[in-house]
């Protein structure tokens, strides 16, 4: 067995497929990943599902918060995490990856992401263009700003900015909420053409759904070039060495924010995720063969093959 895990490890670091050294431990074929109710992240991973579950893996998935998931990892319980959202999520994730506990796979697997606060369109036509326009609307506001579940990196930016009074946000509130009560009560707030501003965010169906403008001015509150992110996929330290084959995929995956909205626009309807995760796949075969090179079934079959069979 060791000597299968060494022969495991050098054919991922050397990005050979998994063919070359033979199928991964038993226990490599049950992937335990963690997922938050953000839909970005529900999609992405419904992708991987799909993808694991043609090629013979059983995924169980785990809905949790970020602080949970990331202790879920560190702890062994959990292998993998496909919402590492940085920069809002690295004063969360920085005790992990200070102890070594979490490996994050490197280049982010979607690189065009989007995180700040928005607005309706016709507020932003009204002059609530920038952070500093906030406060000079506060009554139109009520002194709130929409934001998503506790503990998110997003609210605890916000929480320290209306501390510190920048940009003059004393006396505002965070009103949190899911991803879903969030986006329900913006939509609420437009159909009466009230002033809201709200956690927004890319890759997302919201910007399809709802006229609606990113404010600008942040002073890099949320990241660099007004809140642009990256969306990065995390592992417990040394699964990818133990489960080769399974890191090879995940190292293969880039998303882009159109194609993951595209994904989540079904489910935001209640489609399944994973039956929306197929049906993009079964429209995307060129995307899948490229995420699938150099990878195999678990038992070593290739992995195209095993993909078709399952159209």
């Amino acid at each position: 067995m060791q000597r299968s895990i060494k022969a495991a490890t050098c054919a991922a670091l050397l990005g050979i497929s998994a063919a070359s050294w033979g199928a991964e431990p038993a226990a490599c074929q049950n992937v335990r990943m963690g997922s938050v109710n953000w839909t970005d992240v529900v999609a992405s991973s419904a992708v991987a599902e799909a993808l694991l579950d043609s090629l013979g893996y059983k995924v169980k998935q785990t809905s949790a918060s970020q602080q949970i998931i990331l202790a879920g990892m560190a702890e062994k319980r959990l292998d993998v995490f496909l919402g590492y959202w940085q920069p809002t999520m690295q004063s969360v994730a920085k005790p992990f990856l200070d102890k070594q506990q979490i490996d994050v796979i490197s280049p982010a697997t979607l690189a065009d992401a989007q995180s700040t606060y928005a607005v309706p369109a016709y507020a932003y036509d009204a002059g609530l263009k920038t952070f500093a326009d906030i406060a000079r609307f506060r009554d139109k506001l009520k002194n709130q700003l929409y934001l998503i579940e506790p503990g998110s990196g997003m609210n605890r930016i916000t929480a320290q900015m209306i501390a510190e009074d920048k940009f003059g946000l004393k006396g505002f509130k965070g009103i949190e909420s899911s991803e879903a009560g969030m986006l329900t009560a913006v939509k609420r707030a437009v159909q009466k053409n009230e002033w809201v501003v709200f956690a927004g965010w890319k890759p997302h169906p919201m910007n399809l759904q709802i006229d609606m403008r990113y404010l600008s001015g942040s002073d890099d509150a949320f990241g660099p070039n007004e809140g642009s992110a990256t969306v990065s996929i995390m592992t417990s330290a040394g699964y990818q060495q133990q489960c080769g084959n399974v890191a090879k995929l995940l190292h293969n995956l880039r998303f882009t924010s159109e194609g993951v909205s595209q994904v989540m626009e079904p489910i935001l309807d209640r489609k399944a995720p994973l039956d929306a995760a197929r049906d993009w796949l079964k429209a995307h075969p060129e995307q899948v063969s490229a995420w699938l090179e150099g990878v195999t079934t678990f038992d070593g079959k290739p992995a195209n093959a095993a993909l078709v069979a399952q159209q």
